[in-house]
């Protein structure tokens, strides 16, 4: 696998890369493969090496965003932090919601325990969180959703499925019932972000083949509005 074979995005201060499905933005603690280990890819002609501005969890697709220098990262960091990088996400449910589309407001912290190590859950007294979603088709007794998040906590969308609508992603083996056989259902379909004076930095991952192995097509994750 090459990351440079799986550029969305680039220009002279940005990367957009579709990051596959059971790979780490940063390298574990098993030293096994990551973003981090192809960056000298994805160099294009630049000394510097590319760094994330963001991370996506090792078991999401999808929309990676890179910086080719400090500056930038620094700025699209703060954009990041601002809320002001519109991103897009399609994850499969298991099971179908009764509305067709919602808004999630709950608040997250982190717990640990001994037996089942930390996770994320809900909590009045945590950070806020804020997931809109809406249905986009259901099929077989699963919906493909369209969450568009206002924050960027962790495991944000996976609590707030699971927690909040009351159905969890498909395959998730934390806050749902994947057993890590088969791939969690979350993708970071697209990205963007508004630039001064230059054009937007966007990109949009084509769905990875874990959603077309279960029944989920481009047509169904680009419905016509109205």
């Amino acid at each position: 696998m090459l990351l440079s074979d799986r550029v969305l995005f680039l220009d002279g201060e940005a990367i957009i890369i579709d990051k596959p499905a059971g790979l780490p933005v940063d390298t574990p603690r098993d030293k096994a493969v990551s973003v981090e280990s192809h960056l000298k890819m994805l160099t294009f002609g630049f000394a510097r090496l590319p760094l994330p501005v963001h991370r996506l969890d090792r078991d999401t697709s999808g929309c990676l965003l890179l910086a080719r220098n400090p500056k930038a990262h620094k700025k699209f960091a703060a954009a990041f932090e601002a809320g002001t990088v519109k991103k897009t996400y399609l994850a499969i449910l298991d099971g179908v919601p009764e509305a067709p589309e919602g808004v999630v407001d709950m608040a997250l912290g982190k717990t640990s325990t001994e037996a089942e190590g930390w996770r994320m859950v809900p909590d009045p007294k945590g950070k806020r969180a804020v997931s809109h979603w809406r249905v986009l088709i259901a099929r077989d007794g699963r919906a493909l959703v369209e969450f568009s998040p206002e924050t960027g906590r962790t495991h944000q969308l996976r609590v707030h499925a699971a927690s909040g609508i009351g159905i969890p992603i498909a395959g998730d083996p934390v806050y749902g019932t994947g057993n890590g056989r088969a791939p969690m259902l979350l993708h970071a379909r697209k990205l963007r972000l508004e630039r001064d004076g230059k054009k937007p930095i966007e990109g949009t991952a084509p769905l990875p083949p874990s959603f077309l192995y279960v029944g989920f097509t481009e047509a169904d994750a680009e419905p016509t509005d109205g």
